[in-house]
């Protein structure tokens, strides 16, 4: 699987039960009509149950120049859960934390779960969305962070 490239995400909830963040790849859109993702969360996490039982997600693709977010999410840094949302980086106007500056933010709420493996894949019906035009993606690639260009491939047949 490190030879998948993958979106990098940071996948939040907040409610009753907590407020958490985890930092995943593998997300990945189902249907247009009604707008869903799904997203694969570990059963082990901790955080598996909170996203769960809040039913409520914000997704956040990251950019290029996030790649710090992503390693606290993934628990890289040790800094405490409560701590990263005390950051001036979140959009405090949706339910769920939401970043900034992400690439694309996504708010939805969790329809269907289904154990799979070692992870549970969650149906996500998203009900707003919001794009940042600009800036580079970040990758997941043969276990390491990089930054993808928008520049798109020349299109067309090859030349002889």
């Amino acid at each position: 699987m490190a030879h998948l490239p993958a979106a990098v995400n940071i996948l939040t909830t907040d409610g009753p039960n907590g407020r958490c963040g985890i930092t995943l790849s593998a997300v990945c859109s189902v249907t247009d009509e009604p707008p869903t993702v799904i997203v694969c969360v570990n059963r082990g996490s901790a955080m598996h149950d909170v996203f769960k039982a809040n039913g409520r997600v914000g997704l956040n693709v990251l950019g290029g120049d996030q790649q710090e977010l992503a390693l606290h999410f993934a628990g890289a840094t040790k800094v405490a859960m409560a701590e990263r949302f005390t950051w001036d980086v979140w959009d405090r106007t949706q339910d769920v934390p939401v970043l900034k500056d992400a690439l694309v933010t996504a708010v939805g709420t969790i329809k269907h779960t289904v154990p799979t493996g070692s992870h549970s894949v969650l149906f996500v019906d998203i009900e707003q969305i919001r794009t940042r035009s600009g800036g580079q993606s970040l990758v997941y690639f043969n276990r390491a962070f990089h930054r993808l260009d928008a520049t798109p491939l020349v299109s067309g047949g090859a030349q002889t």
